[in-house]
């Protein structure tokens, strides 16, 4: 099998060494060019970067790139490997191919453990940190499109966990019909969310909406998958996001 996990970056910045990982530049259409292939070759949807976020990573992968199993993570963000240890280097402790191709002979799909807010709900910590008409308008859509998926998305967003950060390795069939599916939504979201007020931060809207429609896909369809932890590169800074955390629920 052969398998490619693209690493989104939109700065130069230390990459795996296994083959495994393919660093590709996001957003490459609007910005000076890396020393690492860009997402506005072949059929592509760069110039989104700033809403679309990773996922125009994702778009040009599903449309141009060959290979068996297709993933995503980012340049601080990668799959621990079994051999997953806080006493080694980081960088060692990163998703092999061999580990990879063990885990996906199990299951089709590979997701990151999911992500526990504990006092809030994906739909209550997204209404607190983003706009809640964001949800709203996603779930008028899987109602006039698919409506066999609005169950789903209404249970993933009553839950405290669920799988974040765009992450995940998929079997190449399921992954062409997981953004088929995930597009056509996004691209009709576009069409029908005034962004123009929003924060540079909050226009990633799409991004973040399609963080939380991955669970919703994967539910409905009934995907096996396995799970491993997610490695961070970088500190990640708990007590301030736990303060902004709280702000947002409690002040905003």
């Amino acid at each position: 099998m052969k398998i490619s996990i693209i690493v989104a970056t939109h700065k130069e910045y230390r990459m795996p060494a296994d083959p495994l990982y393919l660093p590709l530049q996001v957003g490459a259409s609007l910005h000076q060019p890396l020393p690492y292939p860009g997402d506005n070759t072949g059929e592509s949807i760069s110039g989104k970067n700033a809403t679309f976020c990773e996922l125009t990573g994702l778009y040009w992968a599903w449309k141009n790139l060959n290979a068996d199993a297709v993933g995503l993570c980012h340049y601080r963000r990668y799959f621990a490997g079994r051999h997953f240890s806080h006493r080694r280097d980081k960088w060692d402790r990163i998703l092999t191919a061999g580990e990879a191709q063990e885990l996906l002979e199990k299951a089709p799909v590979l997701l990151p453990r999911k992500r526990n807010y504990y006092i809030e709900t994906g739909y209550s910590q997204y209404a607190h940190a983003h706009h809640e008409e964001d949800l709203i308008a996603a779930r008028e859509i899987l109602s006039e499109h698919c409506p066999e998926y609005v169950p789903a998305f209404d249970a993933t967003l009553k839950r405290t966990k669920g799988h974040r950060f765009n992450m995940f390795v998929m079997r190449r069939d399921l992954l062409d019909a997981y953004c088929a599916w995930l597009f056509d939504l996004l691209f009709e979201l576009e069409k029908r969310l005034d962004i123009s007020s929003y924060s540079d931060y909050d226009k990633r809207v799409f991004g973040f909406i399609g963080e939380r429609l991955l669970d919703v896909w994967i539910e409905t369809n009934q995907i096996s998958y396995a799970e491993c932890p997610v490695l961070h590169m970088e500190s990640q800074h708990w007590l301030k996001k736990g303060t902004a955390f709280l702000k947002r629920k409690f002040i905003r």
